[in-house]
């Protein structure tokens, strides 16, 4: 299968994580590219910065967000993040990848219309493919 997706993006500082979403990306040839951030101030910092060029191409078409993050967590990325993702011009499918299994979580993430699905650690080979080929139906 060849590269479906230009951008995915990954929001986490569970660098073990990151790696195996990477490495899972890479081996199943699922996109082009994938950034990284450490936390939701460098991802919200990033994505602010893209509203001055609009750059198409730097938006990524997928985020993978993590809620328990060092200096900005998923739940201000989010807020942040919905107040400017219209203004970016592009359709973002985002995904929470976290390790809560809190039901006071999912149910907070499902009324965030951003949000499009709630995903429990460890994400399966089988679940990104599948998100990867969503995103291109």
């Amino acid at each position: 299968m060849g590269h479906r997706i230009g951008l995915a993006c990954i929001i986490d500082d569970d660098s073990m994580y990151v790696n195996l979403v990477k490495k899972i990306v890479e081996v199943k040839n699922l996109c082009r590219n994938l950034m990284v951030f450490q936390n939701g101030m460098d991802a919200f910092n990033y994505f602010e910065a893209i509203l001055t060029n609009l750059d198409k191409k730097a938006i990524p078409e997928i985020i993978f967000l993590d809620l328990n993050m060092p200096i900005m967590d998923g739940w201000e990325f989010l807020e942040n993040f919905t107040k400017i993702k219209n203004k970016l011009g592009k359709t973002i499918t985002l995904y929470i990848v976290s390790s809560s299994i809190n039901p006071v979580d999912i149910e907070r993430a499902k009324t965030i219309n951003t949000v499009k699905d709630y995903l429990i650690k460890p994400v399966t080979i089988e679940d990104l493919e599948a998100i990867f080929l969503k995103q291109t139906l």
